[in-house]
């Protein structure tokens, strides 16, 4: 249970980005509604996102992986539930979010992916735990600008995860709509 009310001001920002997130997604999204309460939180936020919709120097299954390989780590359900969601309609392969919980058994990961999401749980450890040798074999395979975009998503998903969690934000029902398409 969300420990904020769900129910912000609706200042006309608010209103802008709530129309906004219902147009893009189907409904207002929970973060959204607990960042209200605080207008330069909620602006601050959204402005972020939209920032971090433009970069592109980092294949987009790959920041998926470590988005959601960070959020799992953390203990985000909204933020592996809407990760579900997000990157079905993107088109990513089912399987690859079907396994995410168990991917270092699982056989449908490429050696980079591994190190993607091994790299995603490392940034996020408290303290960071990163190796030498797993940031050189990122580097080496991805180059720098990847390189410092995916460790700058994992910030921005630890930041997104644990507002979530500290709110008490839960799952919002999207993966749900789209379990059709995953069970293949």
């Amino acid at each position: 249970m969300a420990r904020i009310s769900l129910t912000p001001p609706r200042t006309l920002r608010y209103r802008l980005l709530e129309w906004y997130a219902k147009r893009s997604y189907g409904k207002a999204m929970d973060p959204l509604k607990a960042a209200g309460h605080h207008p330069r939180v909620l602006w601050g936020q959204a402005r972020l996102e939209m920032s971090v919709l433009r970069w592109n120097k980092l294949d987009a299954d790959l920041k998926a992986l470590a988005v959601m390989a960070s959020a799992a780590s953390i203990g985000c359900s909204w933020c592996m539930d809407f990760g579900h969601w997000e990157n079905t309609q993107r088109g990513m392969d089912p399987r690859k979010l079907r396994e995410l919980p168990r991917w270092r058994e699982s056989e449908v990961y490429s050696d980079l992916e591994r190190d993607v999401m091994e790299y995603a749980e490392a940034v996020t450890a408290n303290p960071p735990d990163v190796t030498d040798e797993l940031a050189a074999r990122l580097l080496a395979r991805l180059g720098e600008p990847a390189f410092v975009e995916l460790t700058a998503m994992v910030a921005v998903e630890n930041l997104r995860s644990r507002f979530n969690a500290a709110m008490g934000l839960t799952s919002q029902g999207f993966k749900d709509s789209c379990d059709l398409t995953t069970d293949r």
